[in-house]
């Protein structure tokens, strides 16, 4: 680990009066959450991008939600990471700290942080089908077609293939990046859009940038400094109350 490195991000990271981090799929797997894709990642005799669309549901609504419940229960069995811990102690430390994620397992919540953007939803919300409304359910095993108070079925609170972000959630990221002087970011492949583009109008916004990851990104070569290496180590180092 380069340590002059490190201390160089670290006072540029407590300089900062507006940062921004974006995690990813990375740093979720630091604590285990399967990634559903690759040897082994794959439920039954069903990929992920088979179920996880508004087709699949209105299709088999039992089978999705089957599947929901099996990555629900294997996400309840992990815990945060220190990337996790990390982040949330920097906004404790600075309020106007905001933190992007492409996750939907509720770890970063479930480690301290207030002021998080799942872009992507999270699973232990539920949206109702009929009139909208959307509820937190933490229920494992939860049980299976649930209904909503109004009698609507109620689908998994995540974005799924073929949907749009949430535009009031997006706004709110492509706001925070305009506005960052310091962003990080931690785990994401650096491929899915419009997250990825958000480095770019922060770097356009004049903000310093680093990438930590164990593996080079198609963002790489746009940062102003890379750490190759686990978030769940590198982010304790950098961040300091």
């Amino acid at each position: 680990m380069d340590t002059h490195k490190i201390k160089m991000i670290r006072e540029r990271l407590a300089a900062s009066s507006a940062p921004v981090a974006l995690t990813g799929a990375g740093v979720s797997a630091e604590s285990g959450v399967p990634t559903f894709r690759g040897p082994g990642g794959l439920w039954k005799t069903y990929k992920p991008e088979d179920l996880a669309t508004p087709e699949a549901f209105e299709r088999d609504p039992y089978l999705v939600w089957e599947w929901y419940n099996f990555r629900r229960e294997k996400i309840a069995s992990v815990s945060p990471n220190p990337a996790h811990y990390a982040l949330a102690g920097l906004e404790a430390s600075k309020p106007a700290f905001t933190l992007i994620t492409q996750n939907v397992d509720g770890l970063h919540c479930l480690a301290g942080s207030r002021n998080v953007l799942e872009i992507h939803g999270s699973i232990w919300a539920l949206r109702c089908t009929a009139c909208g409304n959307s509820s937190e359910n933490r229920d494992v095993p939860i049980e299976i077609l649930p209904r909503c108070t109004c009698g609507g079925l109620l689908r998994p609170g995540v974005v799924w293939f073929g949907e749009t972000l949430p535009e009031d959630t997006m706004n709110a990221a492509f706001e925070a990046a305009e506005k960052a002087d310091f962003m990080m970011v931690a785990g994401t492949s650096g491929v899915v859009q419009p997250a990825a583009s958000l480095v770019s109008v922060a770097k356009r916004a004049g903000a310093f940038t680093v990438e930590i990851n164990t593996d080079a990104t198609p963002l790489s070569d746009i940062m102003d400094e890379r750490l190759e290496g686990r978030a769940g180590e590198i982010l304790p180092l950098i961040i300091t109350a």
